[in-house]
């Protein structure tokens, strides 16, 4: 579908709104993987359940974990650290979490497994955590070619306790690897070589804390011991879904409060909504909160001073090329911007009517349809593509504008 974005710049009546955004998908893939290792039933409570998260969810009830959903609810019984499923065909369509952590859980299990992905997926890198996995002792069969997907994963029976893993490309190739580490019954050491933000890593390592696994890290070398136990666990508001709203505060001057959003999130996009607060243009350094460097774009014509995004090279790796997305989409706005390496300027002026063409990449969507709420004529092709994270994003979109500008 596509969906024209209303301009009520000027038009708003001052009022305050609250807005619910869905669990975050972060902490849901990383707490629903946690308890299916867990020895036990743990409950999830607030868990978003978005395309990313149904795939991983489906793929883990195909490995054998019970499962059972109950609106935001879930049940999760876990295996203990070992599967009973020796075999299973999983598909993990465009879930790049699930894509990133199944094949680093299955690397511990004694079982062969065959893993598939969307067309999407299949461009998104992956090779350094293979090769990780390849070090811990996982054999793989690649069907189409080395390193990437579809494959066959054999897991290590006897795996190595102590490995490297490179994530320039990707902090979730730790995250991976650390979540499982549990499963090996042993202390296990993995190094982390290449920059990239924490904030991920900070996340996972105090969600599995949360369960009781023993994380320590010293000089980028990680050590996990333990098990996890299962647990009543209350996932937060989703802040990456958050910031669209805030940076439509940003814009229009209205007061819209995400229910539920703590200051002191573990959700590296905090950040974002920290920054906009006294932002008006300059250069900005978004590795740690990069999901949200299209937000920024799409309101950066709007700020007195240019803005320049850096050091987020690596979300060109993403659902799209993302600093792309920005430069073809602000260019179709009449706004004037410079695609760098590793991000992109953007010079004040007014946006005007365009198509939005969003590459699949929900984010793109939601991004620019904030840019909308200010110029006339901002169509969001296919604009369905949110469903991956925020599928009745629109929809709260429509309930501002109309609360908002009502007499």
């Amino acid at each position: 579908m596509n969906y024209e974005v209303k301009n009520i710049y000027k038009k708003t009546n001052g009022k305050t709104v609250r807005v619910s955004v869905p669990g975050s998908k972060s902490i849901t893939a990383r707490a629903m993987l946690i308890s299916a290792i867990s020895r036990g039933t743990s409950t999830l409570y607030n868990a978003q359940y978005s395309d990313d998260c149904a795939t991983f969810l489906k793929c883990l009830e195909n490995l054998g974990i019970g499962c059972i959903r109950q609106g935001n609810t879930l049940h999760i019984e876990g295996c203990g650290g070992k599967l009973s499923k020796k075999s299973a065909e999983l598909n993990v369509g465009s879930a790049g979490t699930a894509a990133r952590f199944l094949p680093a859980f299955l690397a511990f299990q004694d079982g062969e497994y065959f893993l598939d992905c969307s067309p999407q997926m299949k461009k998104r890198p992956i090779a350094p955590l293979i090769e990780a996995l390849k070090s811990l002792g996982a054999r793989f069969e690649f069907l189409n070619g080395e390193n990437c997907y579809p494959f066959i994963i054999k897991g290590a029976r006897n795996a190595n306790t102590c490995i490297e893993v490179d994530i320039s490309k990707s902090s979730q190739y730790l995250s991976a690897l650390l979540i499982s580490a549990v499963c090996a019954g042993r202390k296990m050491k993995i190094c982390a070589n290449g920059e990239h933000g924490a904030d991920y890593i900070h996340m996972t390592e105090n969600i599995m804390w949360s369960f009781g696994a023993d994380v320590k890290e010293c000089a980028r070398t990680y050590e996990v011991e333990g098990e996890y136990s299962p647990k009543r666990y209350h996932i937060e508001p989703d802040v990456s879904g958050a910031c669209y709203f805030y940076a439509m505060n940003k814009i229009l001057g209205t007061d819209v409060c995400v229910d539920g959003l703590m200051p002191h999130s573990m959700q590296g996009d905090i950040k974002f909504i920290d920054l906009i607060k006294n932002f008006d243009g300059g250069k900005v350094d978004m590795s740690d909160f990069s999901d949200q460097a299209l937000t920024l774009a799409a309101i950066a014509p709007y700020l007195d001073n240019p803005t320049e995004i850096c050091n987020v090279r690596h979300i060109r790796g993403q659902e799209c090329d993302r600093i792309k997305a920005i430069v073809k989409n602000l260019t179709a706005m009449g706004v004037e911007c410079e695609e760098r390496e590793d991000g992109v300027k953007i010079y004040p002026s007014q946006p005007h009517g365009a198509h939005v063409d969003t590459f699949g990449d929900h984010r793109v969507a939601m991004s620019f349809a904030v840019t909308g709420l200010r110029a006339d004529g901002i169509i969001i092709d296919n604009a369905e593509v949110c469903s991956k994270t925020f599928g009745d994003f629109f929809e709260k979109l429509d309930f501002l504008t109309q609360v908002l500008t009502e007499d």
